[in-house]
């Protein structure tokens, strides 16, 4: 079957600064999610819910599990199936030119479900868990198809600016709710609350309306990117994944860009793992207070935003490879420093560290695999494999982070396994440091 369709200009898209700032205003819409739902107060409500036997464990439809062991596997599990679905929903989004209806879809799923979190409580552990599930499902599935556009929107050399505008707003607008409901949650009295989990509840429901309202903005202003032809030779699903090992082999013929990505692997198994269990940790291990919990997590979170903006800054002066090599080893001894922490004081410094290394590198990462694509206008089928890779990556750190403390008991050995990830990365990273130095393009 053969599909024919209008090409856009790709010199009206590239450089274009509304189409840039909407596809920015996405990062600005759903990163609301990652900080209220996933890294801040989402985690410390469902720990605090979730608390009422002594070994803190919960039954999902019959199964007892370790609360905390729950939660990483849930995410786990999200993103494997994105990682599986993907392939297939890149594939139909190239042969229709309809990428931007599965960004639409994502996004109403994750937002609505990100609403759906008001009605979790002790007794709907199990809505509180799927609901949890669908919105990591919504934000992590509408990502596969915003992380193609950067190539599409932005030349080479501004894809670091741009990628780090991006995390920067999200980081910013991700703040700005976080503050509000931290209000809320603070002082519930002055708002005439008198529930205890009312607060939490209400910034669930505002996650999922900022979400769902901010990206309006973006699919107003987001070209329909699409090829001139396409040729299915065979299913969707047998092509999608064929797709996938056509890329791998392209890969492998890149040696520079192979051995990145086996760095990219690790580093994200890390950093994911970090940016979710962060708060976890804190509560359940360190026995931090709520209150002084969510302002080190928006602490972080500011950070990240100035650390996006100084990294991007740096990458223009010494280029992409060696700043990822100089924080890999900061990562290392962020979480070794981690695991010997008993009280909310050494919790804070290891987020001051973290802080600063997270936004510089989830940034570098997209923005360093972007420009060491090889020459090509299929830009969406090495985003798929990128995007997998990366789920891959975050259900390999959610999964060990929880197994870890399922056979020990101890959230403590389950920082190990993070501190192994860095470790592993290390390797690769001065790998291409070596070879930067004849690649200057690196």
């Amino acid at each position: 079957m053969k599909l024919n369709w209008q090409v856009s200009d790709a010199s009206e898209i590239r450089g274009n600064r509304k189409i840039i700032r909407g596809w920015i205003m996405y990062d600005w819409a759903n990163s609301v999610y990652q900080l209220t739902i996933a890294s801040a107060i989402f985690p410390v409500y469902f720990q605090q819910v979730t608390s009422f036997n002594a070994d803190r464990t919960i039954s999902f439809f019959g199964l007892e599990v370790i609360n905390s062991v729950a939660y990483s596997w849930a995410i786990a599990l999200a993103y494997f199936v994105v990682a599986l679905l993907s392939p297939i929903m890149s594939a139909i989004a190239d042969f229709t030119g309809r990428r931007k209806m599965f960004m639409r879809a994502f996004t109403l799923i994750g937002a609505v479900s990100s609403a759906s979190l008001f009605f979790f409580d002790q007794n709907h552990i199990e809505v509180g868990l799927i609901a949890f599930f669908l919105g990591t499902l919504g934000y992590t599935g509408g990502l596969v198809f915003y992380n193609s556009f950067l190539p599409v929107i932005a030349a080479p050399e501004q894809q670091d600016s741009v990628s780090a505008r991006g995390y920067s707003m999200g980081y910013l607008g991700g703040v700005i709710l976080l503050v509000m409901n931290l209000v809320l949650l603070l002082f519930p009295k002055f708002f005439g609350i008198t529930d205890p989990l009312l607060p939490a509840k209400i910034s669930f429901l505002t996650v999922g309306l900022w979400w769902f309202g901010f990206s309006m903005i973006t699919f107003s202003v987001l070209p329909k990117y699409t090829f001139g032809e396409n040729r299915l030779k065979s299913g969707v699903i047998s092509g999608a994944y064929r797709e996938l090992r056509t890329v791998f082999r392209e890969i492998r013929k890149h040696p520079d860009l192979f051995v990145y990505l086996g760095g990219f692997f690790f580093m994200v198994m890390g950093v994911i793992t970090v940016m979710f269990m962060a708060a976890t940790y804190g509560e359940k291990a360190l026995h931090i207070p709520t209150e002084t919990l969510i302002s080190t997590i928006l602490l972080i979170q500011l950070l990240g935003m100035a650390g996006a903006y100084l990294t991007a800054w740096i990458s223009k002066k010494i280029g992409n490879i060696l700043i990822l090599s100089l924080y890999v080893p900061c990562w290392v001894g962020a979480t070794v420093l981690a695991y010997f922490i008993t009280d909310a004081t050494g919790f804070m410094v290891v987020a001051v560290i973290v802080g600063l290394l997270m936004g510089g590198t989830q940034a570098l990462l997209r923005s360093g695999f972007s420009r060491m694509l090889p020459e090509t206008h299929d830009h969406t089928s090495y985003f798929s494999f990128y995007d997998v890779l990366e789920k891959l990556a975050t259900v390999g750190g959610m999964f060990f982070f929880g197994l870890a403390e399922a056979i020990t008991g101890d959230m403590h050995t389950s920082v190990l396994m993070v501190v192994i990830c860095f470790v592993l990365a290390m390797p690769f990273f001065g790998f291409l440091l070596f070879r930067a130095k004849k690649q200057r393009h690196l």
